[in-house]
């Protein structure tokens, strides 16, 4: 977030704030003295100003998840999900413009949850690195000058796999019914949910299973354009699997938490929590294979032949 935070600063905050602010000094800047308008180009505000960077911050949040919701979710919508599924019994009247209300009601409570841990990046309390060479971990010294690139490959890895396991006790511990009612049930509203259900939380709930993607950075170094590009893959990730995709069979399928494992936990409520993998399942005893023949599809098909032979017996 810090680099975004850069080219937002230079492009449009630096600007902003020397507009809006016009008699604010600001005790210590960067440079340890007050900085004031006519002491500054820039604005009254510096950007290492602490009340600055929540409000960037807050507003760049803001539009990054409506960004990354609605064109994902659109994308996932009219190219991926199955469209006969809205003909589901249990699918709900109306329920896209009531996942999408819901997940428009959340974002500005998840994005104040949010926003401290992105000022622990800007303000260099994480630890993101810049430079691919900046990692000096003596294992990865054997490999010379790629040691730094090996590092960012196991990190990628090492990212995932914590993360998965975070969140799949997150997620599970959401379904205990002291929390389920009041936090993680509105999510599952949606037996049958659609692209855009992926954001349809209760903001807490959203808040606490993006928890492990932020607290990976505080405990583990990683690259900051690396990380920039993770995050942009899980939330494509969240979306994806909830497409209520039953397509089985493929070579991956008892390694990957896809689309079908989470089909399932959406009809089934305590199976498959996972995000990415099934091996936190299957170590829990919470894992369920997505058989073809548990495929919602299935009773969408089977009702739509019995209206085609109520149809030919009327006539």
């Amino acid at each position: 977030m810090d680099l975004i935070l850069n080219y937002a600063d230079t492009y449009f905050f630096d600007a902003a704030y020397r507009k809006l602010l016009t008699a604010f000094p600001v005790e210590g800047s960067a440079l340890n003295v007050t900085t004031t308008i006519a002491e500054s180009t820039l604005s009254a505000w510096p950007r290492s100003y602490m009340p600055r960077q929540i409000i960037s911050l807050s507003i760049l949040t803001l539009i990054g998840i409506h960004v990354l919701y609605f064109l994902f979710a659109s994308l996932s919508y009219y190219f991926i999900f199955n469209h006969d599924m809205m003909l589901h019994p249990r699918f709900l009247p109306n329920q896209v413009k009531l996942e999408i209300q819901t997940s428009l009601k959340a974002f500005p409570v998840m994005t104040l949850l949010t926003v401290p841990w992105f000022l622990t990046e800007v303000r260099g309390w994480s630890k993101l690195y810049t430079n691919v060479d900046d990692i000096n971990l003596r294992v990865f010294n054997n490999f010379g000058g790629w040691g730094g690139w090996v590092f960012m490959a196991f990190s990628s890895i090492w990212f995932l796999l914590f993360t998965d396991y975070c969140i799949y006790w997150i997620h599970r511990w959401l379904h205990h019914p002291l929390v389920y009612k009041p936090l993680h049930k509105p999510h599952h509203k949606w037996i049958i949910p659609t692209p855009f259900a992926s954001h349809a939380f209760h903001p807490v709930d959203g808040y606490l299973q993006s928890v492990p993607y932020h607290l990976y950075i505080v405990l583990f170094p990683m690259h900051r354009l690396q990380f920039l590009a993770m995050f942009v893959a899980v939330n494509f990730w969240a979306i994806f699997i909830h497409d209520s995709d039953m397509i089985t069979g493929h070579p991956l399928e008892n390694v990957i938490n896809g689309p079908a494992h989470h089909t399932l936990h959406h009809i089934y409520f305590t199976v498959n929590y996972g995000q990415y993998f099934t091996w936190a399942d299957r170590a829990g005893n919470s894992y369920r294979h997505p058989d073809a023949s548990l495929d919602p599809l299935l009773e969408v098909k089977m009702q739509e032949r019995a209206v085609k032979e109520g149809k030919a017996k009327s006539e």
